[in-house]
């Protein structure tokens, strides 16, 4: 589980074949990291295989290569390292879980203000796990979703996260790793399963729903 603030920008030294498998070679520095440990990779979780004072490596599953930019990444290409949270950690991002979703391609980059607006075009089928207000990870980092449209949605990043991400650096199709947020898809798998519930029982819907809302008043979500 991840937090979705990068703790530092590393570098890709190699990344490619290694036997039967392919595997990522990375700058960067952190204190007592261990063989065995997840770290996220631009959003996607990685577990940690081998490490030295100024790398590591890690092995990428080739499902991970097929839903993600890993694979494309070339030597010397930026990449937002986050270690696993752990339980006595502040959450001051959002719960992320590291398994990517599909792949967002930035279509504008606009400044509004000191801000940049970045507005991008969702995998097929992600909309629905996207709201306004709502959070979203883009290569590891926590954003808060600005508006949502037919098929596309956009984020405001403030100077501070470009300055300290390879944000600085996006423009039209630039490629980026992306997770829904783990509660809205709770939340639509749960409407959808409601949706045939009510085809088959009406009153035990109702009461589902309104157990629902219940359980997001306790929450503050409603």
């Amino acid at each position: 589980m991840f937090t979705g603030l990068v703790e530092q920008v590393g570098r890709i030294l190699a990344n490619g074949p290694c036997g039967q498998g392919h595997r990522l070679s990375v700058a960067a520095q952190f204190d007592r990291l261990v063989a065995g440990e997840s770290v996220a990779v631009n959003g996607a979780c990685v577990t940690v295989v081998r490490v030295s004072e100024t790398s590591f490596e890690a092995d990428v599953s080739l499902e991970t290569l097929g839903s993600t930019t890993l694979g494309r990444l070339h030597s010397g290409a930026p990449v937002h390292l986050e270690r696993a949270l752990r339980l006595e950690d502040r959450l001051g991002g959002h719960l992320v879980s590291g398994h990517v979703d599909g792949v967002a391609v930035v279509q504008r980059v606009e400044r509004v203000g000191e801000a940049v607006r970045v507005t991008l075009r969702a995998p097929s089928g992600l909309l629905p796990y996207l709201a306004r207000k709502g959070a979203v990870a883009l290569d590891g980092v926590s954003l808060t979703i600005n508006e949502v449209s037919n098929s596309s949605f956009n984020v405001m990043l403030v100077p501070f996260t470009r300055e300290h991400t390879s944000f600085s650096r996006l423009g039209p199709g630039s490629e980026l790793n992306i997770e829904a947020d783990m509660l809205a898809r709770y939340v639509v798998s749960y409407l959808e399963q409601r949706a045939g519930t009510r085809a088959t029982s009406p009153a035990r819907s109702e009461d589902a729903d309104a157990g629902l809302l219940e359980a997001l008043k306790r929450a503050g979500m409603a």
